[in-house]
């Protein structure tokens, strides 16, 4: 475990500001590039717009397990085991996410159109690849700072 933070030390570290610009701008470019891409491929709009909320809630999944541990290596069997308490939010998340996806009286209400399996596991890939960069900075930046 670390040491609390000293008292005269700023509450956003400059480290820590870089690390929310940099996720900011990963998750706009990801989420607007699946934007774009169901748009390109001539896609509805309501459809194209699930995809977006899609990759925004798989985004924020891969996001908590990489910020549970920020002064670590993310891919250790013990984060990814993490506690059952995350475990049961990520499960929630993914049955109320698929239930808004693919469950018509849902789309009906919320306006979301069923997403098809090879973008979904687009989605995916795409969030993965997210985490994969934000871990790889990570370890760099330890790396020179340490």
């Amino acid at each position: 475990t670390r040491p609390p933070r000293r008292r005269d030390a700023p509450i956003l570290s400059g480290a820590l500001v870089w690390q929310v610009v940099l996720v900011a701008l990963l998750f706009l470019a990801a989420v607007s590039g699946i934007f774009r891409y169901a748009t390109d491929r001539g896609y509805p709009l309501a459809l194209a717009q699930t995809m977006a909320m899609n990759t925004l809630v798989v985004l924020e999944i891969f996001h908590l397990f990489f910020i549970r541990n920020l002064h670590g290596a993310s891919l250790t069997w013990a984060a990814a085991r993490g506690t059952k308490v995350v475990w049961a939010v990520v499960a929630t998340v993914a049955v109320a996410q698929s239930a808004v996806t693919y469950l018509p009286p849902l789309q009906a209400v919320l306006g979301t159109r069923p997403v098809p399996l090879m973008d979904g596991l687009l989605i995916l890939a795409v969030g993965a690849a997210f985490f994969a960069l934000i871990e790889i900075e990570k370890q760099i930046r330890l790396g020179l700072k340490g």
